[in-house]
């Protein structure tokens, strides 16, 4: 089964319950801070590829990649207060967010996944079900995010790249 079949079968169970309009798969890239999109359901508004960096905030890091714990937007004040895009995200018709680490076995965290839906949809009893869902899928989606080499993964270059190469 390959990432996206992975990412997909999550998304159908998170649109079950605890249920999600703009859904997610962010790998997290330890050695630039970022986040990488590896899957969306909205391509065209969020590609798959896409990077945050510095639009992440500062709590948001702290609650979800330091202490390892989901994280809850219940309405547009919150979530504007840790997403620069907000305004495209209220515009898809969400306005809460839940986002919960996805953790390898040695406890580290190799992707997010971002559920998004309407203003006030989401609770804690939200975030508990979709950490259900989580760690129902648990094993194949680490095998999923594994399955994207991060820069510490990468062999190094043999040869420098062109000064335009980013």
């Amino acid at each position: 089964m390959n990432s996206d079949e992975v990412f997909q079968q999550t998304l159908e169970a998170m649109q079950q319950e605890p249920g999600v309009i703009l859904f997610t798969a962010l790998q997290w890239i330890p050695q630039r801070s970022s986040l990488k999109r590896l899957f969306t359901s909205h391509p065209a508004e969020y590609p798959v590829g896409g990077e945050k960096t510095v639009e992440i905030s500062p709590g948001w890091l702290g609650t979800v990649i330091e202490k390892k714990e989901p994280f809850l937007a219940p309405d547009l004040t919150a979530l504007r207060e840790v997403f620069a895009d907000s305004e495209l995200i209220q515009q898809l018709g969400c306005g809460a967010v839940i986002n919960v680490p996805v953790l390898d076995q040695k406890d580290n965290v190799v992707g997010v996944l971002a559920l998004l839906d309407a203003e006030g949809k989401y609770t804690q009893q939200s975030v508990e079900t979709a950490v259900d869902v989580i760690n129902a899928h648990k094993a194949r989606l680490v095998q999923a995010f594994e399955a994207h080499p991060t820069e510490a993964d990468v062999p190094e270059p043999t040869e420098a790249p062109a000064k335009d190469t980013v």
